[in-house]
Order: C-alpha cells, then structure tokens, then sequence
C-alpha cells in the first residue's frame, strides 16, 4: 500500500528525492538540456509538492507543481525510486498534482521531459498529455519533449 500526501518544498526526504533525480538526469543529458527547478527560487505560493511513500513510510517518489503567473501550471521533478518502479506511483503522482491544479483553478498544465525518459513519456501520454511546442521559459532542445494537457 502506498499513499501520496503534499509537502513543503524544503522537505527532507523530498530533497533526498530530488537529489537522487539530479544525479540521474546528470548522466543522461549534458547541463544545458537538463532544465532543473531549484525549489529554493520560486516562492512556497508558487509551487505545490507531493510525495509517494511505502507502507513503511519511505519515501518512493515525488512531483511538484509550478504555477505561473498566466494562470498555467508546469509539472516538474516527477520521480520514482527505481526499486518502486512499475507499480503505477507515476500516475498516482500526475492525478495529486492534476488535483492540486484544479483546487488552484489551472487549466492547462505543461512539461518537459527528455527524450532519454521514455517510460515518463509513455506516462504523460497514458494521462491524456499531448506533445507541443516549446512554451516559456524553454527554447526548442532536441533533446526535450515537450508535452500538454488542458483540464476540464
């Protein structure tokens, strides 16, 4: 059993997770394409956070949820352990954070992803998210993708 609660950003374990997706995105794309959100430079009103944790209270995953000020939001530093993976914890963490834009009122959220990372592809694509062009603050990368999804 698992359950998905939010955190504050500077969260222990979420910043464990966090560093552990670094140091994985690190060795698949060089520093210009890996386009990292350091949660210490948005404000807390600004980013919403949530964390998946095993029945023994470790921490398995994590998402976060960065509003902007057009009224869009972007999906960022989702991650699954890789011990946890295949179990469907991706798509619990897409539907906390849809959740958590609906209660703020966001219609059309974004992300970026690398093309390295087909599983989180096949995620979003699974979520009912759609590939894009490049929305601000990104330019084209060849090795991003950019997806998009509009909530009812």
């Amino acid at each position: 059993m698992f359950n998905i609660s939010e955190v504050e950003k500077g969260d222990s374990d979420l910043t464990w997770l966090v560093s552990e997706l670094d140091a994985f995105q690190s060795e698949l794309y060089p520093t210009e394409s890996n386009h990292c959100l350091d949660f210490s430079a948005v404000s807390d009103e600004q980013l919403r956070c949530v964390i998946v944790r095993d029945e023994g209270n470790a921490p398995a995953g994590c998402g976060a949820l960065l509003f902007h000020e057009d009224g869009s939001a972007e999906i960022k530093r989702v991650y699954i352990r890789p011990e946890y993976r295949g179990r469907k914890l991706g798509q619990k963490i897409v539907s906390a954070i849809e959740g958590i834009a609906s209660e703020k009122k966001s219609r059309l959220l974004q992300l970026e992803t690398g093309i390295h990372q087909q599983p989180a592809i096949t995620l979003y694509r699974r979520c009912g998210y759609e590939i894009c062009d490049a929305f601000t603050p990104y330019k084209a990368d060849p090795l991003s993708v950019f997806m998009r999804k509009e909530l009812p």
